[in-house]
């Protein structure tokens, strides 16, 4: 098979393209025949030698790809060969085929074709199991989630005002957050200019927002604690903003509130397999329907994933970056 692999930690010139010998699945697992690979921001840290792959997952970067089934492992009766599906990964999306666990896989919504699905299986996932699983988002319930135009940040749009929240969003460009208003973001705020826990004070009657997905860590932390209502959620799911910060505990006790951090990628198969299959249940009908779709910012060729990569770190992108092979 063919794969894009990291020659060694660094830039995105050190991707580069080769050949590892063929798959095969194992009990429990399924080949998948790769149509198109998501990247996410996880890639790049990756790449960088900073994020590992949890142990046994493949060294390939990738952790989302939609395909067409090629083979299944002994056990598997959930799935045939043929079966067009996008899959939740650990690794090995940046390849002409991926071995994955069949209950990390899931069926390519309706009117969804088979390379724009490999825009979903991360972000579907990511934001259902964070916002809604453990965020608890209702629908009389008030959401921010920042860095509104990426991809995770126009599927938490949609899906939030899907359930009739009241949906805050952070964007660093007039075209950004013209995107996220047509998604459904009831307030865009330029994050270079205004200053989003002011903003939402104002807007809020100094209440707050009852639920923050929040991609920064360390440098918004105490700025998200201020901007969160009483019995306030917020959800930390990355890092870009550094690991470590000093937290008013008392503040985070007036308001009943709490700091949630969680991973996907490390979960155990059982957990990332009951979230698939929420999503299936829960997200695939709206995406079905035309009310969630993927967003895509552009579809490169595999042979062009270093400049995939510096389309990522340049920031220039909403929505997803896929590769097709």
């Amino acid at each position: 098979m063919r794969a894009v692999v990291a020659s060694e930690p660094g830039g995105p010139e050190v991707l580069t393209i080769t050949e590892l010998p063929d798959l095969t699945p194992g009990p429990g697992e399924v080949l998948i025949e790769v149509a198109a690979a998501g990247l996410n921001r996880a890639d790049l840290l990756q790449r960088q030698g900073f994020y590992p792959p949890p142990p046994g997952a493949s060294d390939v970067i990738g952790m989302e790809a939609s395909g067409t089934i090629a083979a299944v492992g002994a056990g598997v009766d959930t799935w045939q060969v043929g079966d067009e599906v996008c899959a939740l990964l650990a690794g090995g999306g940046y390849a002409s085929q991926v071995v994955v666990p069949a209950g990390q896989v899931m069926p390519v919504p309706a009117g969804v074709s088979l390379v724009d699905a490999a825009a979903l299986p991360e972000v579907a996932c990511t934001v259902w199991s964070n916002v809604f699983m453990v965020g608890a988002l209702q629908p009389s319930e008030s959401f921010l989630v920042h860095g509104g135009a990426g991809g995770i940040g126009t599927m938490a749009i949609q899906l939030a005002h899907q359930l009739g929240s009241r949906v805050f969003i952070t964007a660093g460009t007039p075209e950004k957050r013209a995107l996220c208003a047509t998604l459904g973001a009831d307030v865009v705020i330029d994050y270079r200019e205004e200053t989003f826990e002011d903003v939402i004070t104002d807007l809020t009657d100094h209440r707050g927002v009852d639920v923050i997905l929040d991609n920064m860590g360390a440098k918004y932390l105490a700025r998200n604690v201020s901007a969160l209502a009483d019995s306030g959620r917020l959800v930390i799911i990355g890092l870009q903003g550094g690991s470590r910060a000093e937290l008013d505990i008392n503040a985070l006790m007036r308001k009943r509130a709490a700091v949630i951090g969680t991973t996907l990628r490390s979960r155990p198969v059982e957990g990332k397999s009951a979230i698939c299959a929420s999503v299936v249940e829960n997200v695939w009908p709206l995406v079905a329907a035309g009310d969630v779709k993927p967003i895509i910012d552009v579809v490169l060729p595999f042979d062009q994933a270093a400049d995939a990569h510096r389309r990522m770190e340049a920031g220039e992108h909403s929505g997803k970056i896929l590769l097709r092979l």
